[in-house]
Formats: structure tokens, C-alpha cells, sequence
């Protein structure tokens, strides 16, 4: 059984859909018929390797690196695993969304957050973007703080991206991916 689920937005809007992922990585994604049709493995994979060169290697990984960097670098980039993905067809806009925890207590947590998420999906934006340049992708971020504390126009204003409805917000997928991925990080 595929590690994906494949849902239909509520809202009535052209070519949108939820892809909500249980731990499935870059290279699951592209099994996906609908992922080959944005772009190939190849160019993807030609496109990654570029980018995957700009970030650090760490430390517990040199040996790897040391033995085949080539193939370290392509691994690296299809072993990287989104926690959600909203495709909207009808505008070819991809959202990459990542959920991150906080502390409640610093004041700051949301930026901090933010820079975290963006840092860690970096390549798959920026390899996307120059394998398939007919399409925009995005990264979105939703950041929860240890007791489920959000900033909520920022929250809001993310869902809205997605295109749900104000009456629709806590009903939508979205909105359920946030709180199953908070009840994980609190267990």
C-alpha cells in the first residue's frame, strides 16, 4: 500500500488537491503519476545534484560523502521528506508544507521557525523550480508551539494560500494535518 493519501480539496477550485504524506520521501513522491507529469526524475535529479553541492555536509555523514559524493548528494535530495504537498494543476503551483514546533515562551518562535523549515526544503524548492520553470513552487510553513499555541493570522493567512474557505478552515485537511502532526510531537 502506497505511504500516501490523495485527498480532494473542500473548496470547488480547478486542479487543487491535498497530498498528505505518512514519512514518504522525494523519491516515493515521484512513483506518483502526477509528479512525473510536472517533471522527469532526471532533470530532477540533474537540477538537485547543483543545489545539493551548496549545503554542508555534516559531520556524521562525511564517510558517505567520502566513498561516492555524486551519489551521496542525488540520496540526500530523494531521501528528503516533505510533510505535505498541495498541488493546485490549474494554476501549476506546487506548496511544499512543513509543520515545526516551538517553545510558546519565546517571543520569536515563528521567525525562528520559519528560517529552520525554509533552510531544511531549500533544494527541493529551488531544484523544482529550475527542473519544471512552467511551474511555481512554494514553500509553506505551519509552526505550532509545544502547547498547540499559533500565531493565528499568520496560520490563517497560510491556509488562505491554499485556497480554503473562512467557514472551511477547521474542517480542512490542512487544518487536521497541523493537529494530528502536534499530537505526534506532544506524545
Amino acid at each position: 500500500m502506497p505511504a500516501y493519501k490523495l485527498h480532494k480539496h473542500q473548496r470547488v477550485s480547478p486542479g487543487l488537491s491535498h497530498l498528505s504524506l505518512q514519512e514518504s520521501s522525494m523519491s516515493t513522491l515521484w512513483q506518483v503519476e502526477e509528479f512525473k507529469q510536472i517533471c522527469s526524475r532526471e532533470s530532477l535529479t540533474e537540477k538537485a545534484a547543483d543545489i545539493e553541492k551548496t549545503i554542508v555536509v555534516k559531520e556524521h555523514k562525511r564517510a558517505r560523502y567520502d566513498f561516492d559524493p555524486t551519489m551521496f548528494y542525488e540520496n540526500r535530495f530523494w531521501n528528503r521528506r516533505p510533510d505535505g504537498i498541495v498541488i493546485n494543476k490549474y494554476y501549476r503551483t506546487i506548496y511544499n508544507q512543513e509543520f515545526k514546533q516551538s517553545s510558546d515562551r519565546n517571543k520569536n518562535f515563528l521567525r525562528v521557525k520559519e528560517d529552520e523549515a525554509n533552510t531544511q526544503h531549500r533544494s527541493i524548492i529551488e531544484a523544482l523550480r529550475a527542473a519544471a520553470p512552467d511551474w511555481t513552487f512554494e514553500q509553506i510553513n505551519f509552526v505550532a508551539g509545544r502547547r498547540g499555541a499559533v500565531v493565528e493570522d499568520d496560520f490563517y493567512n497560510k491556509l488562505e494560500k491554499l485556497s480554503t474557505q473562512a467557514g472551511k478552515r477547521d474542517n480542512c485537511t490542512c487544518w487536521r494535518m497541523c493537529k494530528a502532526y502536534a499530537k505526534r510531537m506532544t506524545q
